[in-house]
């Protein structure tokens, strides 16, 4: 079976019509059951929201304000609907911190989909060198691979002699962890004249390039990633076809404008915002602080769900100017101000060690338009600002709302 389950390969139209069914229900039980969106969606009627379109309408609760928000209501702002007992099996803190319930369900951060698609099956040793420690990230894998039928050796980080030792003795077949740490393995092991018996892996953490990808592969051990986050669990992951990252069949993914709630075209970078459907930390549209954006068509793996390029750099780029703040969120709303631009990037440089900032617009040229912008950048930034206009479509597609090209030479 080259599924873990039929879900995967079903028709989109089907898949869809199943996740805009399931949003109405899950948005009345965040309501009900957590504070937090009792508050923020106090107006909203949550059979209204039968759409992506109407989903698009809700606030968006970003990662960094949370912090804020679990510091004003501990543990968790509000938002989870379970309590101490036997329903939350375990509490985390990721830096920051910012804390996070672990709910009592098998499968619990879903990611027995991700290590099935790397190839994890019933019956295989895994060594995980995820954290036990703190963070969720080694309880995300152990119970993912449980949920399979795995075996699981609770390595955690760090002790690499201890590590070999119990790698020889048990001999694993899959290795769960960062790709740096199982490199440190592969070449103390090298250094003893010991062959691990690892020929499967599934890393994340950290950057994935290919030149890693195929120097494990060139030794037998064939390694997948995936995009996850402590407050979500799986969002997308690899497969065989290696094109992107397949979004898994519980959580409904948006790419935004970075600083607003205003999804964007397909193929055009901007920030991963994601709803899950987890009844015990239902997070609604919950902005991850990442840049992404969707694939076109679907996967050669025969998984038709939509893809993502992956982790593309952070969408929170506020900056510092003349001792200002200025927010991803104050650009879109100058933009929205005069519908003739068609995208922006306010590109921050230093002449002569002086802060100056400017506004490269996609739109024509047109000396009112341009004192528009310009008074517009004054009003809503409180800074001076010039304008730059730009043919359509010359903008990096990169997802950058804020270019800060300053130099201190």
């Amino acid at each position: 079976m080259n599924f873990f389950d039929a879900r995967e390969h079903r028709d989109p139209a089907e898949r869809e019509r199943d996740l805009l069914a399931r949003l109405p229900q899950q948005i009345q039980h965040a309501k009900a059951k957590t504070p937090a969106f009792a508050s923020l969606l106090k107006a909203v009627d949550p059979s209204t929201i039968t759409s992506r379109e109407a989903l698009s309408a809700l606030p968006v609760t970003r990662k960094s304000e949370l912090l804020e928000l679990q510091k004003a209501a501990r543990p968790f702002g509000g938002f989870s609907a379970i309590k101490w007992g036997a329903s939350c099996a375990r509490v985390f803190a990721s830096p920051g911190p910012l804390y996070e319930p672990e709910g009592a369900r098998e499968n619990y951060w879903r990611m027995a989909r991700a290590l099935f698609a790397a190839g994890f099956r019933e019956g295989d040793l895994v060594h995980n060198t995820f954290s036990y420690h703190m963070t969720p990230a080694g309880s995300m894998m152990e119970t993912g691979a449980h949920a399979i039928g795995c075996s699981v050796f609770p390595g955690g980080v760090g002790q690499t002699e201890q590590q070999l030792a119990a790698m020889l003795d048990l001999q694993p077949v899959a290795y769960t962890g960062t790709p740096s740490f199982l490199r440190i393995l592969l070449e103390k092991a090298d250094e003893a004249g010991i062959t691990l018996s690892l020929s499967k892996a599934f890393v994340s953490g950290e950057a994935f390039p290919p030149s890693q990808r195929d120097a494990l592969a060139a030794r037998g051990i064939h390694a997948y990633q995936a995009y996850a986050t402590a407050d979500i669990g799986l969002i997308a992951y690899e497969t065989p076809a290696r094109e992107g990252l397949v979004i898994d069949e519980d959580v409904l993914v948006e790419i935004v404008r970075p600083g607003t709630g205003d999804p964007v075209a397909e193929g055009e970078v901007g920030e991963v915002v994601v709803t899950t459907f987890n009844p015990d930390y239902p997070l609604i549209r919950f902005g991850t602080g990442d840049l992404s954006a969707v694939l076109p068509g679907a996967s050669p793996c025969g998984r038709t769900n939509a893809r993502i390029k992956g982790w593309m750099g952070r969408a929170d780029q506020t900056t510092k100017i003349k001792g200002m703040f200025v927010h991803p969120g104050q650009v879109a709303a100058v933009v929205k101000r005069h519908p003739e631009i068609q995208r922006a990037r306010l590109v921050v440089d230093n002449p002569d060690l002086t802060d100056r900032m400017t506004l490269k617009c996609e739109a024509a040229e047109d000396a009112a338009l341009q004192a528009g912008i310009v008074a517009s950048l004054r009003e809503l930034t409180k800074l001076r600002g010039e304008v730059a206009f730009c043919a359509v479509g010359s903008l990096p597609n990169d997802g950058k709302v804020i270019d800060d090209v300053r130099t201190y030479e």
